[in-house]
Formats: C-alpha cells, structure tokens, sequence
C-alpha cells in the first residue's frame, strides 16, 4: 500500500530557506512538480523561476 510522502522533512528544508533569506511559499505544488503562480506553467521542483513567464518567488 502507497503512502503519503512525510511533509516533516519539507517543513524542515522550508525553514532552512526562510531562515538565509529565502521567499519560498509563493510557489504552488502540482502532485510532484511547482506550478508558477503567475502564469501556471508546471516546472520541476528545483526550478527557481519560471521558463515561461520569468517569474522569480519574492521578485
């Protein structure tokens, strides 16, 4: 049986970015891709800004 994946670790990654500076909430999940607030454009979640829009989180 499939489980949920365990959100502790990304809450965790999540204050490491908060912590140095980094705005990391305005992205918004799609199963296991971002999805750009702006535009909808799906990326991997390593994007740091959007390929088709240019949108930057806190830019």
């Amino acid at each position: 049986m499939a489980s949920a994946p365990d959100s502790a670790g990304d809450d965790m990654f999540d204050e490491f970015l908060t912590a140095r500076g980094h705005d990391h909430s305005a992205w918004e999940s799609e199963y296991n891709k971002k999805r750009c607030p702006e535009c909808g454009g799906i990326h991997d979640v390593e994007a740091t800004d959007c390929s088709v829009c240019g949108w930057q989180p806190g830019h």
